[in-house]
């Protein structure tokens, strides 16, 4: 005997071989068997005692019948069972031999064992008839029915449960009973007088007599509870992860963590956050009363009539309450309507008293939502409809769906608080309105991406010299508040470039100059940055109702013409800006007054819904069901375009719709390089304002183009030209010449005979300035009517 089997050992004969052969190991049981004792054996080899064969030992077992040789002479036909050893450190790989001397007898004890083994086993068994009636069950399968074996000894099994579940079972048996082939089935069930229910593995085989017959159905169940438990939370900690944060919105990410959580692990689920303070930061610590701010809340109930509050409300928890006392011990509290934790927070609130009560809420868990070492708010999760509290590991799997969901509502929140900043940049940035001009009317929309956010999509209109006007949309790369930023600073380079008159092609050339600068300033250590931008830029005459566009990589314009279709402007492409020392090129069309140009960037018309030449096709479409209304096709655009869950990149949209100056308006004289003739035209621009019904400013006007076509006589080239142009609010005044030398404002000195003319020109107008043109230059001033008024 051993101490670690203490029995006899002689029922059973073992031999040890080791790798060489050789015989190590002989037992009592060995002697029993073969007569020859240890001395006799030990150290010969194993094959001594074979009286044919040798057997293949390979593998880690064998097992076959063989021959051995007797002491006595005589031979013995033995079954053995060999086990190979692995080796030890101070022990070589060896084998175990055995065979049972006593396995052919009958003992007494064998039909007490087999009677008490159906009934004392550990796993619950019930036997049922041909007629899956109960038979027998054991103890184990007595305690999970719940009620003795003599009261239900012959019931169906859909019987004893009463329920689903059992009759489900019962169509799994009778399978059984026909087919001849076990089954196994989980199922969910609480049995008996269980308080909760219970996970089992049911294991059904036929019963089955000496003849081979079918004569019932044996079912045993296994308890396997905890195993299910853990591989549910598991699986619903994994649901979370895929679930929750599929926004970057804090109250759908709050939203989706109060359904992950309902039914699995409460009925009802609700989600407060915190408002941040005035320097827009959460609270770190928290006293009593608490104010927290509905997000959202769920429930296993239609309507979630649990709900105190709305979502958007903003209530108060006091002391008691599971909100605030989760808050202020900074961990997760479950309370008990039964002991008594929830008394004075119900007793504060008499309506959620009474709310509780009625509904038969018995239990809440209070997590708190926390991230990144904030605390962003608090999930309580209540349970009604569920009999049983909630458990520690309950407590674990509510903290690890928590802490996934806290970091997705932190990174919706910051998400948030950067978008609302470059929303106000970008806001701040784009014009708050349109100017009204004599040129055009105008519309504007711009949109932020639905997902990316604030981009650098921008739109302008210019009003530049001559009534004329400039009409420029862009997008810069990238999204957020470095983009919002680049923005800025182009659409401020391009209506100072724009001040100054240069042509579309010129402006786009100095436009990409500052971006290859802002390129290198962004990159650093001598490598450029990733700073580009798109641009278009058109300049309308109402005066010739021509338009001279340019574009920098950026998508055309759509022209409709007063009773004609909507068509693309074919435009040179010209590179996108930042790429550096590549030409422009400018295009001219004549526009008839009431046409509609259509600006807008690729946000509009690219998409994963369409093709872009199927959006540029239903842009026109769209545009060709034009409205009097600028403001009206603008939505219709966007309405037309736009997938209802927003653009995936930002989208600015710009509608100009053409007027023409009538030719009554404006007038031309040719101005003869003789500086006494500058009276007789002084004059005939005196009359022609009288004509106008514009005396009022004829002083003004002596004055302004005396010294205008005196300079332009004394200093320009021929030929020079003078003209007028009015509307209702403003008179302009341009002398024109083929010299390119530009004027400049000076104060002249006191002993100085000349250089105020300009100064005066100044004094008298409300802007002036000089613009070059393909022949030379143009000197113009501009007068406000309504001051002369």
């Amino acid at each position: 005997m051993s101490p670690e089997y203490p029995f006899d050992e002689a029922a059973t004969a073992r031999a040890v071989v080791d790798d060489s052969g050789a015989l190590i190991g002989w037992n009592e049981g060995a002697r029993a068997l073969l007569g020859w004792t240890p001395a006799d054996v030990l150290g010969r080899p194993a094959t001594e005692l074979l009286a044919d064969g040798t057997p293949d030992f390979t593998g880690t077992r064998w097992d076959g019948t063989v021959t051995l040789r007797h002491r006595d002479g005589r031979s013995v036909r033995v079954w053995l069972l060999a086990h190979r050893l692995p080796a030890r450190a101070d022990d070589p790989g060896q084998w175990l031999v055995v065979t049972p001397l006593a396995g052919g007898g009958t003992d007494p004890s064998d039909a007490l064992l087999a009677a008490a083994g159906l009934v004392q086993s550990p796993c619950a068994v019930a036997v049922y008839d041909e007629r899956l009636r109960l038979r027998r069950l054991n103890d184990a399968m007595r305690e999970v029915i719940g009620l003795p074996e003599e009261r239900v000894r012959g019931l169906r099994l859909a019987e004893i449960g009463g329920g689903p579940q059992s009759t489900e079972l019962e169509q799994h048996m009778l399978q059984v009973l026909t087919s001849g082939r076990p089954q196994d089935v989980q199922t969910y069930i609480r049995s008996g007088g269980e308080s909760r229910a219970h996970a089992w593995l049911a294991r059904m085989a036929p019963v089955v007599d000496a003849d081979g017959r079918i004569r019932g159905v044996c079912l045993s169940a296994h308890d396997f509870t905890e195993n299910y438990l853990a591989r549910e939370r598991l699986q619903l900690v994994n649901e979370a992860s895929v679930r929750i944060g599929s926004t970057l919105d804090v109250i759908r990410t709050a939203q989706e963590l109060a359904e992950v959580c309902v039914p699995a692990l409460a009925d009802f689920v609700s989600v407060d956050l915190l408002d941040p303070q005035d320097g827009g930061e959460l609270p770190s610590r928290f006293s009593p009363p608490v104010g927290l701010r509905r997000a959202a809340h769920h429930s296993v109930n239609t309507g979630s009539p649990e709900a105190v509050a709305k979502p958007g409300e903003v209530q108060r928890y006091p002391t008691g309450s599971p909100q605030a006392d989760s808050l202020v011990a900074g961990h997760t509290i479950i309370g008990s309507l039964a002991g008594g934790g929830l008394d004075a927070w119900l007793a504060w609130d008499p309506a959620r008293g009474a709310r509780v009560r009625e509904l038969g809420i018995h239990s809440t868990m209070s997590v708190p939502i926390q991230a990144r070492g904030m605390t962003l708010g608090v999930a309580v999760l209540t349970r009604f409809r569920r009999p049983d509290p909630f458990t520690p590991d309950d407590v674990l799997l509510a903290e690890e769906i928590t802490a996934r969901a806290a970091v997705c509502i932190d990174n919706a929140r910051r998400f948030s608080r950067e978008r609302e900043t470059a929303l106000a940049l970008q806001r701040s940035l784009l014009p708050r309105s349109l100017p009204r001009t004599a040129a055009v009317d105008a519309a504007s929309r711009y949109l932020p991406a639905a997902r990316a956010g604030v981009g650098g999509d921008w739109f302008d209109v210019i009003p530049l010299s001559g009534m004329r006007v400039a009409m420029v949309v862009g997008d810069v790369l990238g999204h957020g508040i470095q983009a919002s930023a680049t923005m800025g600073r182009l659409r401020t380079a391009v209506r100072t470039l724009a001040d100054i008159d240069l042509a579309p092609d010129e402006l786009l050339t100095h436009l990409d100059d500052l971006v290859v600068r802002l390129s290198e300033e962004a990159g650093g250590d001598g490598d450029p940055g990733e700073v580009g931008a798109s641009c278009l830029y058109a300049v309308y005459d109402p005066v010739s109702r021509r338009c001279t566009l340019a574009r920098a990589g950026h998508p055309p314009p759509v022209v409709l013409r007063p009773n004609g279709p909507a068509r693309r402007v074919e435009l040179p492409a010209g590179p996108a800006l930042g790429l550096g020392g590549l030409p422009f090129e400018s295009a001219e069309l004549e526009l008839a007054e009431g046409s509609v140009l259509a600006f807008y960037t690729d946000g509009l018309v690219e998409s994963r819904e369409r093709e872009v030449d199927s959006a540029l096709r239903l842009l026109s479409d769209t545009l060709a069901a034009y409205s009097d209304s600028l403001d009206e096709t603008c939505d219709r655009i966007l309405h037309a375009l736009l997938p209802p869950g927003g653009a995936a990149d930002d989208v600015a949209l710009l509608l100009a719709r053409t007027r023409g100056l009538p030719a009554s308006q404006v007038a031309t004289w040719d101005i003869p390089a003789d500086p006494s003739l500058v009276a007789p035209i002084r004059k005939q621009a005196v009359d022609q304002l009288s004509r106008w019904g514009l005396s009022d400013a004829s002083f003004t006007t002596e004055l302004v183009v005396s010294e205008l076509v005196t300079n332009a006589i004394r200093y320009g080239a021929h030929p020079i030209r003078l003209r007028l142009i009015h509307d209702a609010a403003t008179l302009i005044y341009e002398v024109s010449d083929t010299s390119h030398t530009a004027p400049h404002l000076r104060r002249a000195k006191t002993w100085d005979e000349g250089g105020r003319g300009l100064l005066l020109v100044a004094q008298l107008t409300q802007r002036w300035g000089s613009r070059h043109t393909p022949e030379g230059k143009t000197i113009w001033a501009e007068l406000s009517l309504l001051d002369e008024e």
